[in-house]
């Protein structure tokens, strides 16, 4: 089976969402995915909060973290981080709805550079996060097959 980039995007994310326990754990929501592009979205809850009262650090980066992974598996290849960093620009509130949008800047053979922003609902840009990936041995789902997915 020869997928459009969009279709085989869409499968290697649902192949991944399935067994991601964390971010399903943490409320995120897949809201777009697309090859080297992924949007997740979150909505801060109090126990997303530090002892400042503001969005833990930790889960901004999370969310994050998992737009970047959704943006660098969607070819089908086995990809993961080889190293991240963010900067905080802004609090995320209990109640924002924050939306972490990730695109791909770079791709050169098994590693690939993608630029990560955190936005609430206002617009306000929360945090800059940039990821580096590595191509691993390995697909998300068989494309050979029709309906099999696989790890």
């Amino acid at each position: 089976m020869t997928l459009i980039p969009k279709d085989r995007a869409a499968k290697s994310a649902e192949s991944m969402w399935r067994d991601d326990h964390a971010s399903q754990w943490f409320g995120m929501e897949m809201q777009d995915v697309d090859e080297g592009c992924a949007v997740i979205a979150l909505t801060v809850e109090p126990h997303h909060a530090n002892g400042l009262g503001s969005c833990h650090g930790g889960v901004i980066f999370a969310l994050a973290d998992t737009a970047f992974a959704f943006a660098c598996n969607s070819r089908n290849q086995a990809t993961v981080a080889q190293q991240n960093s963010i900067t905080y620009l802004a609090p995320g509130r209990v109640g924002d709805r924050l939306t972490a949008t990730a695109r791909e800047v770079s791709l050169r053979g098994r590693t690939g550079l993608y630029d990560v922003s955190v936005c609430n609902q206002e617009g306000t840009l929360i945090a800059r996060f940039s990821g580096l990936s590595r191509a691993v041995k390995g697909q998300l789902f068989d494309e050979e097959g029709s309906e099999g997915s696989e790890r």
